[in-house]
Order: C-alpha cells, then structure tokens, then sequence
C-alpha cells in the first residue's frame, strides 16, 4: 500500500534495502572548496538523482558547474541544470545510447567532494549511522559539517 503523505517505519526514517543491506544514502551539495553545503538522505534502494531536486533548491548561490558521477546522469536533470545556467560536468552511463561529452578536465576536481565524504565518515556515527531516526542522523551530520568548515577558518599549524 503506497501512503503518499504520512508514512510510517523504515521508510519514513531514510532506511532502505540496498547491495549493502539495510542502509540510507547521504546527498550532499558542496562549494568548490568541499565543504558541505546541504544534506538529503534517502532509503537505500532509492536512485541517486531522486534527491536532485531538494538539493538543487537549498538555499545557496547556483555553481557555474555541476560535477556529479554517474549516477546522476538523467536527460531532466542535464536539462534543469542547463534551464538555470549551470554547466552540468557528470559522465554519461555506460548504457546510454547517446553518450553525452563530459569535460574531463573539470570532472577532475570531483576528488573533493570524494574527500569531504571521507572527512564526514572518518567520525563513525556518520560511517555507521547508529541513529534510528533520520531527523537525528540529519543533525549529527550537519554537526561534522560545521566542523569541517571550522577547519578552514581557523589558522591550524
């Protein structure tokens, strides 16, 4: 039975079957510089860009470009994207049949969002997510992002 407002359980709460088992996916927006800008979480068995559009709504300047990886690459996004002035850099599927071009050059800088994640993750209640409700996992995680931008307003020798 599919509950389209109020719904209840693992669900409601970002969990979800995945390869891994049960777990939840964080999106995450960031600036050039990787540090986070906003969080999504989704169920483990939900598609990456299902979260595209709540996170393309945050509350933050537009980038000049979009890096994404794969999994992100869908002809509404690319157009969304292009609709609000924004370079989409996000390599196209290997099953496509009309492969996009991708600007490898710019695909490159990628790495640091990879490395924002890692920095989250090196604080295990974010790599294993001992929180049961989402609202709770959401704040931990906003928490280790002040704490990353902290990182670089502080002089640290």
């Amino acid at each position: 039975m599919h509950r389209p407002l109020a719904q209840k359980g693992a669900h409601s709460e970002a969990f979800g079957r995945s390869r891994g088992g049960f777990t939840s996916k964080i999106h995450a927006r960031c600036d050039n510089q990787g540090r986070p800008l906003g969080f999504v979480l989704t169920g483990g068995q939900v598609s990456d860009y299902k979260a595209t559009d709540v996170l393309m709504k945050l509350p933050v300047p537009n980038p000049r470009a979009m890096l994404a990886d794969r999994a992100y690459d869908s002809d509404r996004f690319r157009q969304e994207l292009l609709i609000h002035g924004i370079l989409p850099v996000i390599p196209s599927r290997k099953g496509r049949k009309a492969p996009q071009q991708t600007d490898w050059k710019r695909y490159r800088d990628r790495n640091r969002i990879e490395r924002m994640f890692n920095r989250l993750k090196q604080m295990r209640r974010t790599a294993t997510r001992y929180d049961k409700t989402a609202l709770s996992f959401m704040s931990f995680l906003n928490l280790a992002a002040a704490r990353l931008w902290i990182r670089s307003f502080v002089n640290v020798t």
